[in-house]
């Protein structure tokens, strides 16, 4: 490539680059009305992140996406024997809905295992009442969590042989979804509970 076709392609790229940047903060679709709220061109518009589940909560009840998301509320999937990310992201969503509701709104929680060979019903119950009296764990067959995870584009994996002592790669994002709207905004883990709080917030102040 010569030198001017090499100047010429970057001018293209970088034109390219400030186009979307412009889109994204400029050119947003109109009545868009969490549009001031939104942190990425992932959040809302349209994204196809959530969807229909049926699993099972602790007391062992069959439970659907609606019966869990019945209000703004912060949806997470790992697993109960997770040593890091699990309980530090469970423990931050608590925080931002304890703070969300000093300010007085109300910001659901609920976890959904990836485990559920392990995360039983009961297990769940137990894990999730150590964190935060009002998360909700939701388990299920294999099958179950499988279509869970798909509607919220979560990759998740078994790493190691041994049947007991396992450790489980998963997507770590929090995901803010609220009733017939569906996906408002994601959150990954190194957002503090402060600052989740206030993005809730917004969303919610415009429901």
């Amino acid at each position: 490539m010569t030198r001017v076709a090499a100047i010429l392609a970057a001018a293209i790229t970088l034109v390219g680059m400030v186009f979307a940047v412009a889109y994204v903060l400029y050119m947003r679709p109109a009545g868009d009305q969490f549009a001031e709220c939104r942190r990425s061109q992932v959040a809302g518009g349209g994204a196809t992140i959530g969807g229909p589940f049926t699993l099972t909560d602790s007391s062992g009840a069959r439970v659907t996406e609606a019966d869990v998301i019945d209000g703004p509320t912060l949806v997470y999937f790992g697993y109960s024997f997770c040593p890091d990310f699990c309980p530090n992201d469970l423990a931050r969503n608590a925080l931002a809905s304890d703070l969300a509701a000093e300010e007085g709104e109300e910001l659901g929680l609920a976890f959904i295992t990836i485990d559920p060979a392990r995360d039983t019903p009961e297990m769940m119950g137990e894990y999730v009442s150590m964190i935060h009296p009002d998360l909700v764990g939701l388990s299920g067959s294999p099958e179950d969590i499988d279509e869970a995870a798909k509607a919220y584009r979560v990759y998740y994996r078994k790493d190691g042989d041994d049947p007991e002592y396992y450790l489980m790669a998963h997507t770590t994002f929090t995901y803010l979804m609220a009733p017939e709207i569906g996906f408002l905004d994601f959150y990954g883990s190194e957002v503090p509970a402060e600052a989740m709080a206030e993005s809730a917030a917004c969303y919610v102040s415009k429901l």
